[in-house]
C-alpha cells in the first residue's frame, strides 16, 4: 500500500501515526526553534552592516558643504558624524565576536557572491567616518585628534579596501560560480571603495609635510582615482546588459541600483578635491590639469548619475507597487546619493552656476528623507530581532513529475 509524503498527508493520514513519533514538519519547527533560541544575535551579521555607518557619515559630510548656512546646521551635522563614529566602533566590535564565534558563518559569506562584495562596505565605513572627522569632527575633538584619527582610519580603509578589490573579483573568478543573469550593483561594491580613498585622501594633503610627502599623497589618490573608474567601467555594463536583456531586478534587490551613483558621485567629488588641494603640491602645468577636471569631467558624469537616478527612482517605485519592504538594501538609498550631493557642491563651487546650488540642496534633502526612513526601519528591525534573524529555511520539497498515460 502507498504510504503518503509527509509534506502532502492529509489530517486522516496521520492521525493514524503513532503518538510517540513527532512528524517531520513539527521536528524541523522545534528545530528551527531552538537554533533560535540558541543562536548568537552575531551569527548573521554580516558585511552588508557597514552600510548604515557609510550612509550616517555621508549625511554630516555632505551637509557640511551646503550652499547656504542654516542655524545649527554644522552641529547638527557635527552630532550625526558622533552618530557614525558610535556606530562603527560598535559595529567593529560586533564583527569581531561573529569572526570569533562564528567562524564557519564568516567564511561562508566569503564564499556566497551576494555577500562577499559587502566587504567592500568596511572599507568605505572607516573612510567615511575619517574624512568626517576632519570636515565637522574636529568641531568637537579638535583639530590635532581630527587629523589623527583621520590617518588611522584613512590608512586602514584604504589597505582594505585595495585587498577587496582584488580579493573579491579574484574570489568571483575562481570560487564563486556566477553568470551575468546575476550581475547586480552590488558587484560594484569593492570597486567603489579605493574611489573614496581618492576623493578623502586630498583632505589630509594640508596636514602632510610639504614636498614628497603631500606630491606622493595626491597622485596616489589620483591613481586610486584610475582604478576605480576603470574597473567600474568595466562592471557597469554588465549591470546594465543585465536590466535590459533579463529585466528588473528582485524586488528586494531593486534598492541596489542606487549603487551605481556612489562611482559617479564620489568620482566627481574627487576631481574636485583634486583640484583644491593640487597648487602648490604638484608642478606646474599639472596643478592647472587638475584645475580643469571638476567641469570638463565632473559636468558631464553628473548628468549621466542624475540619468541614472531617475532610472533607478522609477524602478523602485515599480518594486514598491509590487509589494517591495524593507531590507537592509535600502540604506543604498543613502551613501551613494550622498555622493552625488557632494560632488554637486564641488560643481557649484567651480562654475558658479545657481542650478548646482539648487540640485545640492535638492539631493540632500532626498538624502535625510532616505536616511531616515532607512534609520526608523532598521531600529525596528534591531528591537524586534528580525533583521538579525536566520534566513528562513526553504524545506525540500519534491518537484512535480509528468506521467505519460499513453
Amino acid at each position: 500500500m502507498a504510504t503518503a509524503h509527509p509534506l502532502t498527508a492529509t489530517t486522516d493520514n496521520t492521525s493514524h501515526a503513532n503518538p510517540s513519533r513527532p512528524t517531520r514538519a513539527k521536528a524541523e519547527a522545534d528545530a528551527d526553534a531552538a537554533v533560535k533560541t540558541k543562536t548568537s544575535p552575531f551569527r548573521h551579521l554580516g558585511p552588508n552592516w557597514y552600510a548604515p555607518v557609510m550612509g550616517t557619515a555621508i549625511v554630516a559630510t555632505a551637509g557640511a558643504g551646503l550652499p547656504f548656512d542654516v542655524p545649527g546646521l554644522r552641529t547638527f551635522c557635527t552630532a550625526v558624524w558622533a552618530l557614525a563614529l558610535t556606530l562603527l566602533v560598535a559595529l567593529l566590535a560586533a564583527r569581531a565576536a561573529h569572526w570569533r564565534h562564528h567562524r564557519d558563518q564568516a567564511r561562508a559569506h566569503l564564499l556566497d557572491p551576494s555577500m562577499a562584495p559587502f566587504y567592500g562596505c568596511l572599507s568605505m565605513a572607516l573612510l567615511a567616518v575619517g574624512g568626517g572627522a576632519l570636515v565637522v569632527g574636529r568641531d568637537w575633538i579638535g583639530i590635532q585628534a581630527a587629523v589623527a584619527l583621520d590617518a588611522v582610519l584613512f590608512s586602514t580603509g584604504t589597505l582594505i579596501g585595495l585587498a577587496a578589490a582584488v580579493a573579491v573579483p579574484y574570489l568571483m573568478v575562481v570560487r564563486h560560480r556566477v553568470d551575468p543573469s546575476q550581475a547586480t550593483p552590488v558587484w560594484l561594491l569593492p570597486l567603489v571603495a579605493p574611489m573614496v580613498s581618492a576623493a578623502l585622501g586630498p583632505l589630509l594633503v594640508p596636514h602632510l609635510p610639504a614636498g614628497q610627502a603631500r606630491e606622493t599623497m595626491l597622485l596616489a589618490c589620483f591613481a586610486m582615482f584610475g582604478l576605480s573608474l576603470l574597473a567600474t567601467l568595466v562592471m557597469l555594463p554588465m549591470i546594465f546588459a543585465r536590466l535590459v536583456t533579463g529585466g528588473p531586478l528582485p524586488l528586494a534587490l531593486t534598492p541596489t541600483l542606487f549603487l551605481v551613483l556612489g562611482p559617479l558621485g564620489q568620482s566627481t567629488t574627487a576631481v574636485d578635491k583634486f583640484a583644491v588641494a593640487a597648487p602648490g603640491v604638484v608642478p606646474a602645468p599639472y596643478d592647472q590639469g587638475f584645475g580643469i577636471l571638476p567641469v570638463l569631467y565632473g559636468v558631464p558624469v553628473m548628468g549621466f548619475a542624475l540619468l541614472w537616478l531617475a532610472l533607478a527612482a522609477a524602478l523602485v517605485l515599480r518594486a514598491r507597487r509590487r509589494g517591495m519592504v524593507f531590507g537592509m538594501t535600502w540604506w543604498a538609498f543613502t551613501f551613494p546619493v550622498g555622493t552625488c550631493v557632494t560632488g554637486a557642491e564641488g560643481l557649484a563651487r567651480h562654475t558658479g552656476l545657481v542650478v548646482y546650488d539648487g540640485l545640492t540642496v535638492g539631493l540632500y534633502a532626498l538624502l535625510l528623507a532616505a536616511w531616515a526612513v532607512a534609520a526608523v526601519h532598521t531600529a525596528r528591525g534591531l528591537v524586534s530581532g528580525r533583521l538579525l534573524a536566520a534566513p528562513p529555511r526553504a524545506l525540500a520539497v519534491p518537484a512535480p513529475t509528468t506521467v505519460r498515460t499513453t
